[in-house]
């Protein structure tokens, strides 16, 4: 009867995953075999439950079984084997049975692993390659007022944080800012921005909603006053403005400037990104860019290049384009590069290529709350392999 030891140490054999240890027991027993009926059984049950990492045309798997039983034969024929016939590498017949053991045994009795060269080095494990886990981002942010002075919000306390003229900066319970009062003094400009790896939501002065994703920024006053409500973006952050026919908000991004009254949409002005997009999910916007501008309707986005060519695009998926306000990343045959962007921004990592980038599309849905090596490990079912060391993301050849 053979043990389940045994075939515990074909089975790794065949995925190379033997420790050399291992190795060493499995070519032992090898050796101290008699019956060949046996050993067929046992490479053989190994060689059909692994999956080779690279398939071959049938042509090409032929003339390397041919090649190798012609070698450790001593002959150029194939041999004829009772009952069996020779199949291309991607059947998994039990034939390899032979193959294997003729590898094993170097055609002449046990070769021993003791006197062979050094076995290629086996390809380092998902584990192996993950060195460390690196956490997802969290709600954090800094505040700057018009006086310079700084407040980090993700360590501050509930309450008035200070006060900007007649206005209260009040963070709430939930953890949101706001901002209560109103101004007809000196206009007091406000910035919040968010760290790679952070984000956060904001209630401004007029009620307007904003949520800021990672390494973003907006600068906006403590109290709108005059004909209209101007703010500034940098990065990427969703807007629901409040409604206000008397006073147009506005929006500066880089090199456009968004109009609306009210509405809700999403603004990416990342600078390392070709284009800032402004996507419309409710209402009306209308985008400028030098001296081009476009009115979008629910659906549309506007792309304006560093060249100020305004463009503009139908039928965008918008839930995919605001993902990452629900919590989510989300693409559509996405390039490697954008997917690695979001991932930099949001695990505060940094990305390398290890050679040529990979010429993948990715496609789906992954939590942001999860850890690095979790959505690695997904996009890794795309062909693509990843080494984290510390705070270095390496995409392999």
């Amino acid at each position: 009867m053979i043990s389940a030891r045994i075939n515990y140490l074909a089975t790794r054999y065949f995925d190379n995953t033997c420790t050399p240890a291992e190795k060493l027991e499995l070519a032992e027993w090898i050796g101290r075999q008699t019956d060949d009926t046996v050993l067929q059984q046992v490479l053989g049950d190994a060689w059909e439950s692994h999956v080779p990492l690279i398939l071959m045309p049938d042509e090409i798997s032929d003339r390397i079984v041919a090649a190798m039983f012609g070698r450790s034969m001593g002959t150029v024929a194939m041999p004829e084997l009772p009952g069996t016939k020779v199949v291309p590498l991607r059947s998994y017949r039990k034939v390899w049975w032979a193959a294997a053991g003729i590898l094993l045994l170097g055609g002449a009795g046990l070769w021993s692993w003791h006197h062979q060269p050094a076995p290629a080095p086996v390809a380092e494990s998902r584990q192996q390659r993950y060195r460390n886990e690196v956490m997802p981002g969290t709600n954090r942010a800094m505040l700057t007022l018009a006086d310079g002075s700084m407040i980090a919000l993700d360590s501050a306390g509930n309450g008035v944080l200070g006060r900007q003229g007649a206005v209260k900066i009040i963070k709430q319970s939930n953890g949101e800012l706001a901002y209560v009062g109103n101004s007809s003094g000196e206009v007091m400009f406000n910035t919040m921005s968010t760290p790679r790896g952070g984000q956060y939501h904001l209630t401004l002065p007029d009620g307007t909603q904003v949520w800021l994703n990672a390494a973003s920024s907006i600068t906006y006053p403590a109290a709108f006053t005059g004909k209209e409500r101007k703010v500034t973006v940098k990065g990427e952050a969703y807007f629901e403005v409040t409604a206000n026919a008397n006073m147009p908000f506005r929006v500066g991004a880089g090199n456009a400037e968004i109009t609306v009254l009210g509405t809700r949409f999403n603004v990416n002005a990342y600078t390392e990104e070709p284009t800032i997009r402004t996507t419309l999910v409710d209402g009306a916007v209308s985008v400028a860019a030098g001296k081009a501008s476009a009115l979008l309707h629910p659906g549309m986005q506007a792309k304006v290049g560093k060249d100020n060519i305004l463009n503009v695009a139908e039928n965008i998926d918008t839930d995919e384009t605001i993902a990452w306000k629900n919590g989510f990343f989300q693409f559509t045959d996405a390039d490697m590069p954008t997917v690695m962007r979001q991932i930099e921004k949001w695990y505060d990592v940094n990305v390398s290529y290890e050679g040529a980038i990979p010429e993948k599309s990715f496609g789906g849905g992954m939590q942001r709350s999860l850890p690095l090596t979790k959505v690695l490990g997904i996009l890794e079912e795309n062909g693509v392999k990843f080494k984290i060391e510390g705070k270095n993301i390496i995409v392999l050849k």
